[in-house]
């Protein structure tokens, strides 16, 4: 289902990686520290339901200058986030003052100002505390009042009516008009992605198990299963956290169907410090039945996972994850997000990522594959 896609992403990554605590959850002993643990899960579930709120009563900024102090390398958000329900709420209400084609990328979208000089981005019917994703909210937009006034001649020269239907076709890879957006009349319903600061540029890089995209010929990955030795010879995966961050990204991407991830983002001359940033998620939540266990080549290769990511698993299995996802997105304005196969199979594909690092843990001992996450890590 590509509906609604960037915001069912944005709450997987509020639920599934809000906390940074780092205890193994297997143990069951009452240390304190299991314990503080357990208490900072209960309260991560007690904060999802995110209301959109229009004020911020205790400070002069904006929600715009608040969000933008919020980015750090290994963080776009902070997991303490009083104003976020205000950001959000700006986010989906906020009048934009100007509109022009997005140019990047493979599917159709446009940049937005919106009042205060914030960027953001504006995807029509497409559709996550790893906190690696820009803020995402669902909006509707008036085509015809709130962008066609303000739009450059380029947008502009995109628009048409199909029917009663107000539909455009902006400028993409895969852009064409004789296949237009259109909204219902003049209403479109879509999802607005928060623009990173221009004090934060990124860099792009191929994934190291991206696909080759061509008939007949099969990446490294999908046929030498020693690839993970290779890949963590090189630079950024030999040391730091980057490769740690891909095999998150990979849990990621198999529990919304992502297998397109052939490239990702970081901030520039980083050495391999910050975050895998998650900026492109649009294949992700098509056919509900289908699980592409490919996608977790490099878990299964590898066999290593952050402790902190293996404890939030775990704690979201017997059917917590689709109760929680529930919850993040109920005030969401587009909601209802998901449907209910969407969210199923996201609680049994929950069940598939355990399996595969227990059989991990299996061949080659909890202590070889679950890596404590403020070590300083080499991975050669």
């Amino acid at each position: 289902m590509k509906l609604k896609q960037r915001v069912v992403l944005l709450a997987i990554l509020l639920v599934i990686f809000i906390f940074t605590k780092v205890f193994l959850i297997d143990n069951l002993d009452t240390s304190a520290a299991n314990r503080e643990d357990q208490r900072a899960f209960h309260r991560m579930m007690a904060g999802l339901r995110v209301e959109l709120v229009p004020k911020l009563d205790h400070t002069l900024q904006s929600p715009w200058e608040i969000a933008a102090q919020w980015v750090v390398p290994r963080e776009v958000y902070p997991e303490e986030t009083p104003e976020l329900g205000a950001i959000m709420h700006a986010m989906a209400t906020k009048k934009i003052i100007k509109a022009d084609v997005g140019y990047k990328g493979t599917q159709l979208k446009a940049l937005l100002i919106l009042e205060g000089g914030q960027k953001v981005v504006f995807k029509p019917k497409r559709i996550l505390g790893f906190r690696r994703a820009p803020l995402v909210v669902g909006r509707f937009v008036n085509l015809r009042t709130e962008i066609k006034p303000v739009a450059t001649e380029q947008l502009l020269s995109t628009f048409l009516t199909v029917g009663n239907n107000t539909c455009f076709y902006g400028k993409c890879y895969y852009c064409r008009e004789t296949e237009p957006a259109c909204a219902d009349g003049d209403t479109m319903e879509g999802s607005v992605t928060l623009w990173l600061p221009d004090v934060w540029p990124l860099q792009k890089h191929r994934h190291p198990w991206g696909r080759t995209y061509r008939e007949g010929k099969l990446a490294r990955w999908e046929y030498d299963e020693s690839y993970c030795d290779a890949v963590k010879k090189t630079s950024p995966y030999d040391s730091g956290p980057r490769l740690l961050d891909i095999i998150d990204t990979a849990v990621f991407d198999y529990l919304i169907g992502n297998a397109d991830r052939h490239h990702y983002e970081s901030f520039q001359d980083d050495e391999g410090a910050s975050m895998l940033i998650l900026l492109d998620n649009a294949k992700s939540f098509g056919n509900p039945s289908l699980d592409e266990r490919s996608i977790l080549a490099p878990l299964y290769q590898c066999c290593i996972i952050r402790v902190s990511t293996w404890n939030r698993l775990n704690y979201l299995k017997n059917g917590v994850l689709k109760s929680a996802l529930k919850s993040a997105m109920a005030h969401d304005p587009i909601s209802p997000v998901l449907s209910e196969p969407h969210l199923d199979a996201v609680d049994q594909r929950l069940l598939s990522v355990l399996a595969t690092v227990k059989q991990c843990t299996d061949q080659f001992g909890a202590d070889a594959v679950l890596v404590e996450d403020r070590m300083p890590l080499s991975h050669l």
